[in-house]
């Protein structure tokens, strides 16, 4: 299994556009960036490639890479930083599966397969398959299964993709709080690489309007109630005993003596799993 991580940023990514703060300046000085969410996961077994979430930043992504276009897609969520990329299939593929959550969201009354079967029933190429949560299904020879997990208002889902020859586990958490429920955390634990949801530190939690949640030792876990803090992202990793994490989803935020230190994750890096 091998990974790329194609987009590792939030929603306006990093550099921000128009942002002069020390961290886009020095992801410029740098020429690092975090652009919007994405994954390449390639199975050098059977020679496919998946990618997790369709990122607004897809043809750069691609470009600046140079990975191979995937056989099939999974979307987490709705967000257009997770989605809107999808829109690139036009005139790239003959054929593309794309995989999503079937269980219906009460606030926007469709699931996650319904919205993208609606938004993109223009691209003739595109099949959505929805699926169970917490039911594994099989794609790119990777045992793949959503999880459901904790980003208010909308359901989100985190994943594990096993490869079930040689035993490899990556886990997404998804965008979520710290408050991800016990049957996602089963099904995402013991990975070989967790990439998790940590948009800036605890101690930023003091601007947000709805502060932090998941207070532990008088640190956050959780930034509002949508995405983990690094603290809780690595907490989380030590729940899920992973052997190696990524923080993924960070912000510009970041102070720029942490934006570029290990854990936090920038684009382009690549794990053999």
């Amino acid at each position: 299994m091998e990974v790329t991580l194609l987009g590792t940023g939030d929603t306006t990514g990093t550099p921000t556009v128009g942002c002069d703060c020390d961290t886009c300046e020095e992801a410029r000085r740098r020429d690092v960036e975090r652009t919007r969410f994405s994954v390449h996961v390639y199975n050098e077994r059977t020679d496919e490639s998946l990618l997790v979430d369709a990122s607004p930043d897809f043809r750069y992504q691609f470009l600046r890479e140079g990975v191979s276009l995937p056989d099939t897609m999974v979307i987490s969520h709705i967000h257009f930083d997770h989605l809107d990329g999808l829109g690139n299939a036009y005139r790239l593929f003959d054929e593309l599966d794309v995989y999503a959550a079937n269980e219906t969201d009460p606030v926007t009354e469709e699931s996650v397969a319904d919205t993208v079967s609606r938004k993109y029933d223009y691209l003739d190429a595109v099949t959505v398959h929805p699926q169970a949560p917490l039911e594994t299904f099989e794609t790119c020879g990777f045992e793949v299964t959503l999880v459901p997990v904790d980003h208010p208002p909308l359901v989100c889902y985190g994943l594990s993709i096993e490869d079930p020859e040689t035993g490899a586990k990556l886990s997404l958490s998804g965008d979520t709080s710290y408050g991800l429920p016990a049957e996602a955390r089963e099904v995402l634990a013991d990975p070989d690489l967790l990439l998790a949801d940590g948009i800036v530190p605890s101690e930023l939690c003091k601007y947000h309007p709805l502060g932090g949640k998941h207070e532990h030792d008088d640190v956050y876990y959780t930034f509002g109630t949508k995405h983990m803090t690094r603290e809780g992202a690595l907490a989380l990793a030590d729940d899920l005993d992973a052997s190696e994490t990524r923080i993924v989803h960070a912000a510009h935020y970041y102070p720029v003596e942490q934006a570029f230190a290990d854990p936090i994750a920038v684009d382009g890096e690549t794990f053999s799993l």
